[in-house]
């Protein structure tokens, strides 16, 4: 996959995960795109350790699913370290 629809896929991605887990993460959406851009990497490189799914093909429904669960778990992440006490 090229370097254009990686970052696609990531901000797709991001989207998708922010529709998902909807919340008061800060940064806005430029942060939340950019943290889907970083998600997809990090779920492209889970699925392709633990799995042998990778980010090869983007119209590949499995890529999609580890590009959004990294996308998730970025924000999750993100949230916890952002979020107001």
């Amino acid at each position: 996959m090229g370097f254009f629809a990686f970052l696609i896929l990531g901000l797709i991605a991001g989207a998708i995960a922010k529709l998902i887990l909807p919340g008061k993460q800060g940064g806005g959406w430029f942060i939340t795109l950019l943290l889907g851009v970083v998600g997809a990497l990090l779920g492209g490189w889970l699925g392709s350790v633990l799995f042998g799914i990778g980010l090869e093909n983007f119209w590949s429904w499995q890529t999609w699913i580890v590009a959004i669960l990294g996308s998730i778990v970025v924000l999750l992440i993100f949230g916890l370290f952002t979020r107001k006490r």
